[in-house]
C-alpha cells in the first residue's frame, strides 16, 4: 500500500519570514520599503563582519519601489563600495549586487 504524501504548506523557500541560515543573499520580496530597509543594514552589517566582499540583494521587479529605495540605500551606506543590477542569470532587474568595502 502507497503512502500518501502530504500537501504543500504553501510557504515555499521564496517566504521572506522563513529562517534561513545567514549567506551572501538576502530576500527582501514581499515587505514594506521601512521592513526591508531595517533588514538590509543588519544583513549588510553581518555580511561585512563575516569577511564577504559581495552579496545578492532580491527585491523582485513588481513595481519598482523597493529596488529604487534599495539602491538608494546602498548608494549612501557606508559599508557598501559599489552596487550594480543583477544580471540576466542573477534575476536581472529584481536583483542589486551590492560590493563591500574592505575592512
Amino acid at each position: 500500500m502507497a503512502r500518501r504524501q502530504s500537501a504543500p504548506s504553501g510557504r515555499g523557500g521564496d517566504d521572506p519570514m522563513m529562517t534561513k541560515p545567514p549567506g551572501p543573499e538576502i530576500m527582501l520580496r514581499r515587505l514594506t520599503v521601512d521592513e526591508a530597509l531595517i533588514r538590509l543594514d543588519k544583513f549588510l552589517n553581518d555580511m561585512y563582519l563575516a569577511g564577504l566582499d559581495s552579496v545578492r540583494i532580491v527585491h523582485g521587479k513588481g513595481t519598482g519601489t523597493l529596488r529604487l529605495a534599495v539602491r538608494r540605500e546602498l548608494a549612501r551606506h557606508p559599508l557598501v563600495e559599489s552596487f550594480r543590477q543583477g544580471d540576466p542569470w542573477e534575476g536581472g532587474e529584481g536583483v542589486t549586487v551590492a560590493y563591500l568595502s574592505k575592512k
